[in-house]
């Protein structure tokens, strides 16, 4: 019997996220900063307010580890914890004007990554890879859901 040995969809997105990660960590540890850190201002820059479980739940980590990544962020003067209105247990998390620097380094960042990995692509063979990729995040999403709901049945 002959093996097939044609990348498997799975594996090559594997691959290509784990480059991805690797290559923006070298860059965000040239800014002196982690992905992680990275990833907190992005999320703040896009959703101001967030409690720190609320942003654990979107990166999908512990609230410990948020807790240590903001406590650094706040150390360097680039986000702050302001006081719930309506409950005084619970900070919200806000970017800082000293965030922005490092934002604008993302921001270039992805800019010009997309723009190398689009070189030698044809735009309408992107728009369809990025058409594919997309059905497929939402299937993948649709059977989630249907799998809690049966969870909670």
């Amino acid at each position: 019997m002959e093996r097939n040995t044609t990348p498997e969809l799975a594996f090559v997105l594997h691959d290509l996220a784990r480059l991805m990660r690797v290559r923006f960590d070298q860059h965000a540890r040239n800014w002196g900063m982690t992905r992680a850190q990275c990833a907190i201002l992005m999320k703040l820059d896009c959703h101001p307010g967030l409690s720190q479980t609320e942003l654990a739940t979107l990166m999908e980590v512990e609230p410990i580890t948020v807790g240590r990544l903001i406590d650094r962020l706040e150390a360097s003067g680039m986000v702050e914890r302001r006081p719930d209105p309506s409950d005084r247990r619970m900070h919200r998390l806000h970017l800082r004007d000293a965030a922005q620097p490092a934002l604008a380094k993302i921001d270039a960042y992805r800019a010009s990554a997309v723009e190398k990995f689009r070189q030698g692509v044809r735009g309408e063979d992107w728009d369809t890879a990025l058409r594919v990729l997309m059905q497929i995040k939402e299937k993948i999403v649709a059977e989630a859901d249907d799998v809690a709901a049966q969870a909670g049945e």
